[in-house]
């Protein structure tokens, strides 16, 4: 993609990520998160080696991040991860989710990690469109199963299951 490059997400780009991440929470349609978190709870909480910022190579601007988080301890969980991917709006359409997808894509891959899983609200059609084109499959949708704002919300479940690890 012209004119972005996807690098590894670092501490000095705590400040712009925990902005796209709040500029996400306040559209009201990507988490059940009300605030983005510190940076030491964000950064504790998302796998090294697995996260990726998108930056602008005019201006090393970050215009999106993704990042993968453990689901389990359990040693059968070993090779299943939950991600998030967030765009600055300005940045939106012009490929930036899908390259940060194929940078976590191949990060986890290369470790031998076989499920990247997310949930997604049904009302982010981009984020669905973007999660099937990048192989993503719907595993269900998780019926009114949290409170967003004082209003019951669904979650549809994705997965990738890695094609060559499985």
């Amino acid at each position: 993609m012209s004119g972005v490059r996807v690098e590894e997400l670092l501490p000095e780009h705590a400040e712009q990520v925990l902005g796209i991440y709040q500029a996400g929470i306040d559209e009201g349609n990507a988490t059940f998160e009300t605030e983005a978190p510190d940076w030491a709870s964000f950064d504790k909480a998302k796998l090294p080696g697995h996260r990726f910022v998108a930056l602008d190579d005019d201006d090393g601007r970050v215009l999106g991040w993704v990042a993968a988080s453990a689901v389990s301890d359990r040693c059968a969980y070993a090779g299943v991860v939950e991600h998030s991917v967030y765009v600055h709006p300005d940045a939106r359409g012009r490929g930036v989710a899908r390259a940060l997808l194929e940078a976590l894509i191949a990060s986890t891959e290369a470790v031998g990690i076989w499920t990247i899983q997310s949930g997604i609200f049904p009302e982010n059609t981009a984020s669905l469109a973007l999660h099937a084109r990048a192989g993503f499959r719907v595993i269900g949708t998780r019926e009114r199963i949290g409170r967003h704002h004082g209003v019951w919300r669904d979650v549809i479940l994705l997965e990738r299951r890695s094609p060559v690890l499985t």
